[in-house]
């Protein structure tokens, strides 16, 4: 609630703030239709760069533009009054310097609105988180399982297990102090993502990463069943759309071609009577 008493818009403070208490509800968003339709349930939605994959038939979230994520974010802003806004930053605009990622990252924010941006990366990306934050951008970070550096990864592995936990452990650590308001932890094995919540005193929002982390996110055409090109392990079919979508435009090209749509309420009579 704002000073006013009217509902607000959250913030990334606000998101911050459910560490350990209420778990944080996210989903991705591309378009002001699907905005309108998880603003009320979530506190925050993520313009994703799985944007490429989902919308564009891109195989990777690597050909996603700047120009791009504008475009989604704009529309996805248009659909929000509730939920935290948070725009990925693509491939290619945020790794080469803080200067790079604080530019692009203020074009994001002032282009469509979003309260905070994303990126990718752990201890390597804590100086320019750290750039970010302390020039007015909100930063969420992204760790374990990064589709940006699938190439390097070695595909789209499970990630932390072993001596390998190590790593992400201090990877969380890093972005925490860098002062990013939360991290998503993608693709972790519970027991390490479980570990990390506790230690860190930055939310987890967990993507394959078990029930313990403080939220949890997925790719919003995944869970309705609208995105059926692949189904990782972590992905819970919510609905299927994408079959009831399928069966009803069947049935529109049925009647169409047996002429009985579009029938005489669907259509214009010569005179209107008086």
């Amino acid at each position: 609630m704002s000073a006013t008493g009217t509902t607000r818009q959250k913030m990334p403070a606000d998101i911050l703030a459910m560490k350990g208490g209420a778990p944080i509800v996210c989903l991705t968003a591309y378009t002001t239709p699907i905005a309108k339709l998880v603003d009320p349930h979530c506190d925050l939605v993520l313009v994703g760069d799985s944007v490429g994959m989902v919308l564009h038939g891109l195989p990777s979230t690597l050909g996603v533009t700047m120009e791009m994520m504008i475009l989604h974010g704009q529309a996805v802003a248009r659909g929000l009054s509730n939920a935290l806004m948070v725009i990925d930053m693509p491939f290619g605009s945020y790794e080469e310097s803080p200067a790079q990622a604080f530019r692009n990252a203020a074009r994001l924010m002032g282009e469509t609105g979003a309260g905070a941006v994303k990126l990718e990366g752990g201890v390597h990306m804590a100086e320019t988180i750290a750039f970010l934050v302390a020039r007015g951008i909100p930063v969420m970070a992204h760790i374990g399982l990064t589709p940006q550096s699938v190439n390097t990864l070695g595909g789209y592995k499970v990630q932390g297990r072993g001596e390998d936990g190590a790593r992400l452990m201090a990877d969380a650590q890093a972005v925490a102090e860098a002062g990013a308001f939360a991290v998503v932890l993608e693709k972790v094995p519970q027991g390490l993502a479980d570990r990390i919540t506790a230690e860190v005193g930055i939310p987890t929002v967990g993507i394959g990463a078990g029930a313990g982390c403080d939220g949890q996110v997925l790719v919003v055409d995944d869970m309705l069943g609208l995105f059926t090109d692949f189904k990782p392990k972590f992905v819970k079919r919510f609905g299927e759309l994408g079959r009831a979508a399928e069966a009803a435009v069947a049935d529109y090209a049925a009647e169409v071609r047996e002429r009985s749509f579009p029938a005489t309420e669907h259509s214009f009579a010569d005179e209107v009577k008086k």
